[in-house]
C-alpha cells in the first residue's frame, strides 16, 4: 500500500499535463487551451490596465508582476526602521546607548500583523441607544461609549449602499444608526423604521438556532453546571469497559429516583426558557419522565444518510453563510466547524457560535475536538441538553500541531485507551447518533484505520468518515482510495464515508465504486460549491463569471445577516469572503480546459479568461481578492491587511 501511495501522485497528479503531451516539468498543471494561456507578466499587466481607476497598493512598494511578496507590509516597515517589538531601539538612540542585539522570534508567523482592528472602539455608540432604550444606559456612570448621536453620525463612515439586507429580510435592522446601510431604514428624525408584519413573523420563527443563552453562559463561567451522569459513566469507564449486557443497566440506574436525581432537578443546568424539555430543571405543567427513563442504545434515532452528499466541517471557511450556499447547490448533510470542548465548557461566545444552525440545514451535526474523556463526555452531555442537532462528530483527523501535541485530533489514533473511553462515554450521554472522522493513520507508511474501524463499531459509533491521507502526508499526495476500499470491508456493518480529492462527478462516481456508504466533500466545495449540483445532475457546469459573482454576493448578504451590518460585521464578512476567495481562485472554468475534468491537485497556470472578471477571479494575489470584495462590500478601511491562514506566503 505504501508503494502504491507513493506512485499515485506521479500518475494522477501529472495527469493534467501528461495526457496532453506536456513535458515532465509541466506535470501537475491544469491542461488549459493554448489560446487562453499567457505569461505571469502579461497576466498582471492585463489586470493592472483594467484596474487603473484604483491602483493596488502593491504597485507602490513592489513589482506588480511579482506574485510572491517576501514580507507583509507591517513586517517590512518594522524591519526597515530597525525597531524591536518593545521599542528599545528608539530609547537607546535617544540616550546614546549602544543598540541592543535583536532577538529573532521563534516559531511561525511571528511577524504577522495583529488582525484585530482597534479603530472600532474610538467612536462607538452606546448599546442602549442602538437598542432604542435611551431612557436607561446599561452601564450608568461607568459607560465609556458615546451618547451623542449627532457626533457619532459626523464621524461615521459613509453608507456602503442604499439597501439593508437585514431590513429587507427580517423587517427590522437591530443595528440602527450604526448600520452601514442605515439610510434604508432611518426615518426623517433618525428613528429606526420597522416593518411590523414581517418582523413579527420572524420573531415567532427565528432562522438560526443553537444560540448561547446568557444565563447558561454565566453558569458555565461560574462552573455551576453539574454533570452527574457523565461523572458516573466516567467512574465506570475508569474501572474498565463494561460488558455489552450491562450497558442498558447503567443508563437505567443513572436515572433511578434518589438523591442524585433530586439534586439534578434542583441544579440550574439549563439556559432558561430556551432549554429543551429534557433539561433537568424545574418547570411548570405536567411532569414528564424524561429524567428517569433514558433511551437505550437500540432506541436511539438512526442516522440514515447513505448515498447523501456530506459537506465536511471546514475550519474558518465552513461557516454558516458558506453552508447556506452549499445547501442551495444540493448538499444533503452539513456539519459545523470544529469546536474545542474545553472552550464550550467555559462558555466562550466565539466557540458556541460554531454550533449555530440555520433553518435550511435539515440534517446538521456539530464536531467536537478534545483529548480527554472527562471534558469530551461532559461537553456531549451539555450539548445534549441545550442544542438541536442530528448527530455529534468526534474530530480524530485534525493534523495541526496545536491540537496534535495536546493529544487530540490524529493523536487519538495512537491513544486507543483514551479514544475508547471518549467514544463510549459520549455515546452513553447522547440521545443522538455519534460519528467519528479519522485519517488513515499518523505516519505515512503505517495505516491504522482498518484496525480501529471494527473497534469503533463495538464502542458505539454509528458512522465513520475516513480521509484517505495520513497526518504526515497532509496534502502532498493523493488520497488513497484503494485503502478506503479495504477499510469498507473491515468496517463490517458500520457505514463508512470516504473523503479526499473529489472535484467532479467523475471523481464522485469512482469513489462510490469503492463500496462506501457516501462521500464527504471538503476542498472541492471550497473551489466550486456548485459541485453538489454537478454530482446530482451528472454534468459539468460551465459557470460564467457573472454567475460566480452572484454567488459571492449571496454569500456577503448571508454574512451580513449572520455577523451584522455595522462596521465590525461588514469587515468580518469581508475577512471570511477573502479566505474563501483564496480557494476559489484555483478553479478553472470548464470552457477553458483542454481536457475534463479538472484535478484537485493540478495547479492552474496563468491564463486570460473570457472576460475581465473571469481573469480577475483567477488571480492568486490578495490585492485582487480585495478588489473583488470591494465590488460587494465597498472600499476597505485604511491600513487594511489580509493574510490567508492556509498559505505560507503573506500578502497585503
Amino acid at each position: 500500500m505504501a508503494e502504491g501511495a507513493l506512485e499515485a501522485p506521479a500518475e494522477n497528479g501529472g495527469g493534467g499535463g501528461g495526457d496532453s503531451g506536456a513535458s515532465a516539468s509541466e506535470r501537475g498543471v491544469a491542461p488549459i487551451k493554448p489560446q487562453y494561456l499567457t505569461t505571469k507578466e502579461q497576466f498582471h499587466k492585463f489586470l493592472e490596465a483594467k484596474g487603473q481607476e484604483k491602483p493596488c497598493q502593491e504597485t507602490e512598494t513592489g513589482d506588480p508582476g511579482d506574485n510572491d511578496v517576501a514580507e507583509p507590509e507591517a513586517k517590512r516597515i518594522r524591519l526597515e526602521d530597525g525597531q524591536t517589538q518593545d521599542g528599545q531601539t528608539d530609547r537607546a538612540a535617544e540616550h546614546g546607548e549602544p543598540l541592543p542585539a535583536q532577538k529573532r522570534a521563534r516559531g511561525q508567523n511571528k511577524g504577522r500583523p495583529h488582525m484585530k482592528p482597534t479603530h472600532y472602539d474610538q467612536n462607538r455608540l452606546c448599546p442602549s441607544l442602538i437598542q432604542e432604550s435611551a431612557a436607561k444606559c446599561f452601564f450608568g456612570d461607568r459607560c465609556r461609549f458615546l451618547h451623542d448621536v449627532g457626533h457619532y453620525l459626523e464621524t461615521k463612515p459613509a453608507d456602503l449602499g442604499p439597501r439593508c439586507v437585514l431590513f429587507e429580510t427580517f423587517g427590522r435592522c437591530p443595528y440602527g444608526v450604526t448600520c452601514r446601510f442605515a439610510r434604508a431604514h432611518l426615518g426623517p428624525e433618525g428613528q429606526n423604521l420597522v416593518q411590523e408584519e414581517l418582523a413579527a413573523r420572524w420573531a415567532q420563527r427565528p432562522p438560526v438556532r443553537n444560540g448561547l443563552d446568557k444565563a447558561l453562559q454565566q453558569q458555565l463561567r461560574k462552573r455551576k453546571i453539574r454533570f452527574e451522569r457523565s461523572e458516573q459513566i466516567l467512574r465506570q469507564l475508569s474501572q474498565g469497559p463494561p460488558p455489552a449486557a450491562a450497558v442498558p443497566e447503567v443508563t437505567a440506574a443513572e436515572g433511578a429516583p434518589g438523591q442524585n436525581s433530586c439534586e439534578a432537578q434542583e441544579a440550574p443546568a439549563g439556559p432558561g426558557a430556551d432549554t429543551p424539555p429534557r433539561s433537568p430543571v424545574r418547570t411548570c405543567g405536567p411532569l414528564t419522565d424524561e429524567d428517569v427513563v433514558r433511551l437505550r442504545p437500540c432506541e436511539k434515532k438512526r442516522l440514515d444518510i447513505g448515498g447523501k452528499l456530506y459537506l465536511a466541517p471546514l475550519t474558518t471557511c465552513g461557516n454558516l453563510p458558506f453552508r447556506r450556499i452549499c445547501k442551495r447547490f444540493g448538499a444533503d448533510v452539513t456539519c459545523g466547524e470544529m469546536a474545542v470542548c474545553t472552550n464550550l465548557l467555559q462558555g466562550q461566545t466565539s466557540e458556541w457560535a460554531l454550533l449555530k444552525r440555520h433553518q435550511c440545514e435539515d440534517i446538521f451535526g456539530v464536531q467536537l475536538e478534545g483529548a480527554f474523556p472527562d471534558t469530551m463526555t461532559k461537553c456531549a452531555e451539555l450539548l445534549n441538553r441545550t442544542v438541536e442537532v442530528d448527530f455529534v462528530d468526534i474530530n480524530v483527523g485534525c493534523p495541526i500541531d496545536l491540537v496534535y501535541k495536546k493529544g487530540g485530533g490524529c493523536a487519538l489514533m495512537n491513544r486507543s485507551a483514551k479514544f475508547q473511553q471518549i467514544v463510549r462515554g459520549m455515546n452513553q450521554v447522547l440521545d443522538v447518533p455519534l460519528t467519528v472522522k479519522i485519517r488513515t493513520g499518523v505516519q505515512e507508511r503505517v495505516n491504522l484505520a482498518h484496525r480501529l474501524l471494527p473497534e469503533l463499531w463495538d464502542w458505539g459509533a454509528a458512522l465513520v468518515t475516513l480521509h484517505g491521507r495520513s497526518r504526515e502526508q497532509r496534502y502532498t499526495k493523493l488520497a488513497d482510495w484503494q485503502y478506503i476500499a479495504q477499510c469498507v470491508k473491515a468496517a463490517g456493518p458500520m457505514p463508512l464515508f470516504g473523503n479526499g480529492d473529489i472535484l467532479s462527478y467523475e471523481d464522485a462516481n469512482c469513489a462510490m465504486q469503492t463500496g462506501v456508504a457516501g462521500i464527504m466533500i471538503a476542498r472541492g466545495a471550497l473551489l466550486k460549491p456548485w459541485l453538489f449540483t454537478e454530482i446530482k445532475e451528472q454534468r459539468h457546469w460551465d459557470i460564467s463569471s457573472s454567475e460566480r459573482l452572484d454567488i459571492l454576493r449571496d454569500f456577503t448578504n448571508y454574512g451580513l445577516e449572520h455577523w451584522g451590518s455595522d462596521t465590525q460585521g461588514v469587515e468580518r464578512t469581508r475577512r471570511f469572503l477573502l479566505e474563501w476567495l483564496s480557494f476559489l481562485c484555483r478553479y478553472v472554468p470548464v470552457g477553458l480546459l483542454e481536457r475534463l475534468p479538472q484535478r484537485i491537485n493540478a495547479r492552474p497556470p496563468y491564463y486570460l479568461g473570457r472576460d475581465h472578471l473571469e481573469t480577475l477571479m483567477a488571480s492568486q494575489k490578495a490585492a485582487d481578492w480585495i478588489r473583488i470584495s470591494e465590488m460587494l462590500l465597498g472600499p476597505v478601511p485604511p491600513n487594511f491587511v489580509f493574510l490567508p491562514k492556509h498559505k505560507a506566503n503573506a500578502y497585503k
